[in-house]
């Protein structure tokens, strides 16, 4: 099934999607947790659970509501680079002998159709299109064997990213390019594992204003979802709800040439098969914070 969060008077609240529209699952269901992470975090059974509560449940329009992320109160966001073939090749990097980890923050989570705003601060904002992957089950030191009873389901990400901090700054800075506010639209929904039997031959695809920049499948993957989440759960305990991006394929804004950077007015897209298609405007940051 597929979830989303909806921003209502009672805070944020995990609804089911159906055709017709949102199912509000705790109204419907009160044994059911008001989160989509507490409700991942039941397992199988919880979203069996869920299930039945979207199909009997009275559904809201979609246009009615404010949608949230998916997860909007991770404990964690983590984020694996140059994880597709195609796109080491294009920067002219090296296969990694293992996951390049680096990290993002709650700060930096938007919703479908929330704008990314562009820093002051930065002149060169580029997109990169990723697969998310949420933890349900959280644990440590999990088996690659075991590591997909982990997943709880998957949605489209937007690792946006400000290249002149990441790479030009004094010893690169890499969690400050990737940590600006807004810097990481998420959803619109987000799909439960048991509907995304193989996430390794998934296409993913990127259009900035209509146009396709990036175009490739995560059977480019060089780790597998299994390996990145055996790998992580290593270094440290993965929580229900943690989120995990994937890295990019190729055709980013840096590598082309000339660069192709967002700008104010840009419409960027994120699209995986099976996963829907996360839709974000481009604006520039012209609030004072004091």
């Amino acid at each position: 099934m597929k979830f989303v969060t909806v921003e209502t008077g009672l805070g944020p609240r995990a609804f089911g999607v159906r055709s017709d529209g949102y199912v509000d699952l705790n109204a419907t269901d009160p044994t059911l947790p008001a989160s989509v992470k507490a409700i991942l975090a039941l397992g199988p059974e919880g979203v069996t659970r869920a299930a039945a509560a979207t199909a009997s449940g009275a559904a809201v329009a979609a246009a009615s509501v404010k949608l949230l992320p998916p997860i909007p109160d991770p404990q964690k966001v983590l984020c694996i680079g140059l994880n597709y073939r195609d796109h080491a090749i294009e920067s002219g990097a090296e296969i990694p002998p293992e996951p390049v980890l680096f990290s993002k923050y709650p700060n930096t989570l938007i919703a479908h159709g929330d704008s990314i705003v562009l820093p002051r601060e930065s002149n060169e904002v580029d997109f990169e299109a990723e697969l998310v992957i949420v933890i349900g089950r959280g644990g440590r030191r999990i088996s690659r064997e075991k590591a997909m009873e982990h997943v709880g389901g998957y949605m489209p990400g937007h690792d946006v990213s400000a290249r002149d901090w990441q790479m030009n700054k004094p010893a690169k800075q890499w969690t400050a390019g990737k940590t600006f506010d807004t810097f990481a639209p998420t959803g619109p929904a987000l799909t439960t594992a048991d509907e995304i039997p193989n996430p390794q031959g998934l296409g993913i695809r990127l259009r900035l204003n209509g146009r396709t920049m990036q175009d490739s499948s995560t059977s480019q993957f060089i780790f597998s979802v299994a390996e990145i989440v055996a790998y992580l759960s290593n270094i440290m305990t993965l929580a229900p709800g943690d989120l995990i991006f994937t890295g990019t394929p190729p055709g980013v804004g840096m590598a082309r040439k000339p660069p192709v950077w967002l700008k104010p007015g840009d419409e960027v897209e994120v699209e995986i098969d099976g996963l829907g298609t996360l839709k974000n405007p481009v604006v520039a940051d012209d609030v004072s914070h004091g």
